[in-house]
């Protein structure tokens, strides 16, 4: 019908290039986004869905943040521990160049003196060695290294008492003055090389399984990440040939509505 008061091909030509040109303006708030999930009306299940997959991630990677501090911490405690090694087996020596008969007691004092000195550095490194100021050489307190959700995501590290107390490595009061002294002072060293080897293999084998965690935290952040980028990432192959599609009907809704916006004219020529 020719009418002149409603131009409803006018109304329809503009609702499609409405709608054409609103799925033009989502292709390109995707493509220049990335994602093909930019608000919850465009995927709300899968919005939820990728929020839980990002927290999981986050979770994940600062667990594997928290193993590697745990390696480092370790990892300095290590190396304390490297040079109280040293020490005593500079004490050892000492102990038994003191034990022989062909020295004076003088010449054993001067060795005495830095065996002393010797004993008194191990002490100093044993509560110096910290990491974030926590010390695991002059105590047997454990550190809780976490790397999960649950509560049983840790790996629980002891430390050691390095210090030269009895409850540690038990060398106080040695003495190598006298080659009887010395001979003694021996059989105690042998016993705190022991104890020192026990603690730093279990520093050693902790890191073996920290660095284990931090693979395996790796490999499951990554496989987390591809299964967001499923859910969220856009095809940009896909949503170009989208874009390319919305672009060609806008460009023809905006022909056809100035098409339709001329038809009232012909009504013109019947009242002329």
């Amino acid at each position: 019908m020719l009418a002149i008061k409603n131009n409803l091909m006018s109304v329809n030509a503009a609702r499609h290039l409405s709608q054409s040109y609103d799925a033009l303006s989502k292709s390109v708030e995707r493509l220049s986004s990335g994602l093909r999930i930019n608000s919850a009306k465009d995927d709300a299940a899968g919005l939820a869905v990728r929020e839980m997959m990002r927290a999981d991630v986050a979770v994940i990677q600062q667990g594997a943040r928290n193993v590697g501090d745990g390696i480092s911490m370790l990892q300095t405690m290590e190396g304390a521990m490297a040079t109280i090694d040293d020490i005593l087996v500079r004490m050892t020596a000492l102990a038994e160049q003191a034990a022989t008969g062909s020295y004076s007691s003088a010449q054993r004092s001067i060795m005495h003196n830095e065996f002393d000195e010797l004993r008194q550095e191990i002490d100093r490194i044993a509560g110096s060695a910290k990491f974030n100021s926590i010390s695991m050489l002059d105590n047997s307190a454990t550190v809780s290294i976490h790397f999960g959700e649950l509560t049983s995501d840790k790996i629980d590290v002891t430390g050691s008492n390095m210090t030269s107390a009895s409850g540690g490595l038990a060398i106080t009061g040695l003495a190598i003055d006298s080659a009887a002294s010395a001979k003694a002072a021996l059989t105690s060293l042998d016993t705190a090389i022991g104890i020192k080897d026990t603690a730093r293999s279990k520093f050693g084998y902790k890191m073996n399984r920290l660095e284990n965690t931090v693979n395996v935290l790796n490999i499951q952040s990554e496989n987390l990440l591809a299964a967001e980028s499923r859910v969220s990432d856009v095809d940009v192959a896909t949503e170009m040939a989208a874009m390319t599609r919305s672009q060609v009907l806008a460009q023809a809704g905006i022909s056809m509505l100035a098409q339709a916006n001329t038809m009232p004219q012909m009504a013109l020529t019947l009242l002329r």
